[in-house]
């Protein structure tokens, strides 16, 4: 079965709805305007129930079928922020907020799941019900974890849990899965490492943090190349440091922020657990004291086995044998669909987005050719998990 017929008939409507959520791009929780677009297009489709202000902005949207004896209920999730990144695609749906842009596919995301509840509602051939979530702030700010805290699976029951990423240079019409770990940890480290600050031209009487952060970030290298066993895998990246405001002057105190990586919490554990030794360690045999401040944010993201094979099968019914594949390479990028993960079984797939520029990249754009594919898995997924 190819792509939903009633999909063609208002792939224009999605086309534009899309596109302006490209144009008007919002971040994290603020998002007040791409939340109350999506409600309303929502009530227009004819969902039973629309609920705003789930974590902050999100949207709850609830969708019966023609009958619910089996009383089952599955989720489908999308997030709507952007990024903080100034768009040069210099296309005519392009952002108009300098800044700030949907460099990640968010706004197709939200389309494909919209189109979902169009079809859905539109056609309610399932047993059971579709609770459609549209998630803010998965770039950085927790969003899963903020609408779960707010009573998401409390107030709507699932026993299954579904998540769609675009997948740029995977061709359109193209499904990509695996099971287990598919994308790593997110944590956040800040080290301070702490002198004693003085004239430039006198450092004898100083104990300057320069060298110390040089050994510092030497040293945290080799926790992965060295202390950590080749076939798992771990990251960590120093990305900005920090101290003195003079050219003649050692400062008292430099700081670094950065990010750990991982895909095994017994790799996570290790990592900050040498870091807390190297950064102690290291400055104390130059003079100097050193701090680590090592902040857990999103965990692992794992597919559950059963459901990413669910997953797989309403894939190819979309789009073919052999144009699913089930052995997705892993990736250090993370996802806090990892949260509601952690809480139902369920799974992450991507999907095909066609040539593209990569996630994050300022000239990336949403591939509009992927909107009638990611809608008929949405619904096809929903007839086989809740089937009459």
């Amino acid at each position: 079965m190819p792509v939903d017929n009633w999909v063609s008939g208002c792939l224009d409507e999605l086309v534009t709805f899309r596109r302006d959520l490209h144009s008007n791009p919002e971040l994290l929780y603020d998002l007040p305007r791409t939340s109350a677009q999506v409600a309303s297009a929502l009530r227009k489709a004819g969902c039973d129930e629309v609920v705003e202000g789930i974590g902050k902005t999100g949207v709850v949207a609830v969708i019966r079928g023609k009958s619910n004896i089996s009383g089952r209920a599955i989720g489908l999730r999308s997030d709507m922020d952007a990024l903080p990144i100034h768009e040069t695609t210099g296309k005519p749906w392009a952002s108009q907020t300098p800044g700030k842009m949907h460099a990640c596919g968010h706004d197709g995301h939200t389309t494909m799941l919209l189109g979902a509840a169009m079809g859905l509602a539109q056609n309610r051939n399932f047993d059971g019900t579709a609770i459609l979530i549209f998630q803010p702030a998965e770039e950085g700010g927790a969003g899963a974890r903020a609408m779960i805290e707010d009573g998401l699976f409390r107030r709507w029951p699932v026993s299954e849990v579904y998540g769609m990423h675009n997948k740029p240079n995977l061709p359109i019409g193209e499904f990509t899965i695996a099971p287990g770990p598919i994308m790593g940890s997110v944590d956040m480290i800040e080290i301070e490492i702490e002198g004693v600050g003085g004239h430039a031209a006198m450092p004898h009487q100083t104990v300057d943090p320069a060298p110390v952060i040089a050994a510092v970030i030497q040293a945290i290298q080799t926790i992965t190349a060295r202390t950590i066993n080749p076939m798992d895998s771990a990251v960590i990246s120093i990305t900005t440091i920090h101290g003195g405001d003079a050219f003649n002057v050692i400062p008292q105190t430099v700081r670094m922020t950065g990010t750990v990586r991982t895909l095994k919490d017994s790799v996570r554990d290790h990592v900050e657990a040498r870091l807390n030794q190297a950064i102690a360690g290291i400055a104390a045999a130059y003079g100097a004291k050193g701090k680590l401040d090592y902040s857990r944010h999103y965990p692992v993201t794992v597919n559950h086995a059963q459901e990413t094979e669910l997953a797989a099968v309403a894939a190819e019914a979309v789009a073919g044998i052999g144009r699913v594949s089930r052995d997705m390479p892993a990736t250090l990028g993370g996802e806090d669909f990892a949260f509601m993960l952690n809480e139902v079984p369920g799974a992450m797939i991507n999907i095909g987005n066609g040539p593209s520029a990569g996630l994050h990249h300022p000239s990336y754009d949403f591939n509009d050719e992927a909107i009638a594919w990611g809608c008929s898995y949405w619904c096809e997924l929903v007839r086989q998990r809740l089937p009459l």
